[in-house]
This record gives C-alpha cells, sequence and structure tokens, in this order.
C-alpha cells in the first residue's frame, strides 16, 4: 500500500486524493463529451461536477458523524476535517440532491442531464474506489485464502483495527484467522499506527478492486445503452439499479456491521436504490406507451 505517494517539504501528495482527483476527471471527460454529443452548453458540465463533489462529500461526512455521534462529540474538529470517515450513500444521496438542486435552478433537462449523471458518477466511482484499495484506508473485505488476497499492514487502517468489531461479532472466524494472538503481537509502526503480525500475515478481499472492475463493466454496458435508450430517464434508471447490485452484493464480503434482517445499512440502502430505479423506469415505459397511444 502507498497512501502517501509524494512528499515534498509541506506537500503531500496522497493516493486516495489523486484517485479522486483522477476520479472527477474521468466523470467530467464523460459529461464533456456527452454535452457536445447533445449539444447541451458544455459550461454546465464542469460546474455539476464540483456542486455534486462539495455535496458528495458533505453528505458522505454529515451519514458519518450521525451515525458516530458519540465519537464525533469526544474529538469535533478532528472527525470533522479528516479525509476519513465518508459514507458511501451519504455521498451518493449528498451528490445527487445537490446536481437535482442546481438542474432545477437553471431549468436544464431534468431526464437528460440525469441520464449523463448516471455515466459520470459510475465511471468517476469505480475510478475513485482505487484510491481506498491504494491507500487501505479500511474498505477492503473480511480475510481471504485466495491468491489475490491483499496485505493491508502499510494502509491508513490497519486490518487488526478495521476486523476487531467483525471478529468481535463472528468469534468463530476470529478463531479460525487467530486473529487475538496474532494482533497482539507488535511487529512494527509508521506514522498511521502499529503494525502486528495479523496485519503483516492475513490477505483481506480488496474489495475496492473489486468494485473498480464491476463499475468499468458497469459503466461500459451503459456507455453502449446511452445511443439504444430512446427514452430520457432510463439510462438513469439502469445506473441506480446497476449501482445498487453491485454495492448490495459486494457488502456480504465487507467488514460493515449487519443493522436489520441479516443486511448492513449499505444493503438497505442499496434496497431502496434499486426500488427506486425499476419505479422510475417503470413510470418512464408508461408515459412513452400513453404518448404512443
Amino acid at each position: 500500500m502507498r497512501p502517501i505517494l509524494i512528499e515534498l517539504g509541506p506537500i503531500t501528495l496522497y493516493s486516495y486524493g489523486l484517485m479522486m482527483a483522477l476520479g472527477f476527471m474521468a466523470a467530467y471527460y464523460v459529461l464533456h463529451k456527452e454535452h457536445v454529443r447533445l449539444k447541451f452548453n458544455v459550461d454546465y458540465a464542469g460546474t455539476l461536477l464540483i456542486i455534486g463533489l462539495i455535496c458528495g462529500i458533505a453528505g458522505a461526512k454529515i451519514f458519518y458523524i450521525v451515525g458516530e455521534w458519540e465519537q464525533f462529540m469526544q474529538d469535533p474538529v478532528g472527525m470533522l476535517f479528516s479525509p476519513a470517515g465518508l459514507v458511501w450513500y451519504g455521498g451518493f444521496a449528498g451528490g445527487l440532491l445537490g446536481m437535482f438542486y442546481y438542474i432545477r435552478k437553471k431549468r436544464l433537462p431534468i431526464l437528460q442531464y440525469l441520464d449523463m449523471i448516471g455515466l459520470g458518477g459510475m465511471i468517476g466511482y469505480a475510478v475513485g474506489r482505487l484510491g481506498c484499495h491504494i491507500s487501505g484506508d479500511g474498505d477492503y473485505g473480511i480475510p481471504t485464502n485466495l491468491p489475490w488476497g491483499t496485505i493491508y499492514a502499510n494502509g491508513t487502517v490497519k486490518p487488526s483495527v478495521a476486523t476487531r468489531d467483525y471478529f468481535a461479532r463472528n468469534p468463530e472466524a476470529a478463531e479460525r484467522w487467530n486473529f487475538n494472538e496474532l494482533s497482539e503481537n507488535v511487529v512494527n509502526a509508521d506514522r498511521f499506527g502499529i503494525i502486528t503480525e495479523f496485519d503483516t500475515t492475513v490477505a483481506m478481499h480488496p474489495t475496492p478492486v473489486y468494485e473498480f472492475l464491476m463499475g468499468v463493466i458497469v459503466f461500459f454496458i451503459l456507455w453502449k445503452l446511452r445511443l439504444k435508450l430512446r427514452v430520457a430517464g432510463m439510462l438513469f434508471g439502469a445506473y441506480l439499479i446497476a449501482m445498487a447490485v453491485q454495492r448490495f452484493g459486494i457488502e456480504f464480503l465487507r467488514l460493515n456491521p449487519i443493522i436489520a434482517l441479516g443486511l448492513s445499512q449499505a444493503q438497505l440502502f442499496s434496497i431502496a436504490v434499486f426500488i427506486a430505479g425499476i419505479i422510475m423506469i417503470y413510470i418512464l415505459k408508461k408515459r412513452e406507451q400513453l404518448n404512443k397511444a
């Protein structure tokens, strides 16, 4: 893992920040291309993405703070300005609401813009996920013996820390991976914390890489569909469904706690997003049928 790529005096280039920037650039490229294709004012592309980025980060941070309120009260400044602690569904909701407000304010064609947001959002999300992998920020999955399992000992969040709650909820898994003994044996340390034997010997599912691969596949499917789906908004509905399915599935390999019905918060949110996508496509199909009648 390489959380820090370059340090030049007071300037530090973090891998997570770099991948977020690249994801932003990828999303902008897609939005710009679509603005040109649809003969829209390309100036809106950059503004829309900046609003989405700001509102997305704000939403992700707010959802995280609400979920960790006691910890926030102990160190409000530290948590508020920390680059860590960003909740996916908070960022998704915040970014979408911010962009939707801007679209309505400028009286732009909502459905066509939502289609573009789906395209840009998908590729931006995929690229950004690589930042989580390279920095080792704790978004990885449960332990695995698969050959592509990854050691995150040099990441910003050590596996011995990230898995502690998971193993507390799953004592059989803790025994299987010898967590209690290995996590107590300190072998090294870096600026991000102590490194235990567990961190250096137990590989984790590289779930951010899985999400990157799935995101790229979904993006290219949507990219092909954009010329075939003639009804504006249908593409965004497909994006919602695909995003929900991939996130719902990957959560089974993640370390997030179970909230209700044997599912995590992200999975419950994914179900809501999936239903929203289905309803959107159904309404648009019905509207098209009525227009043809």
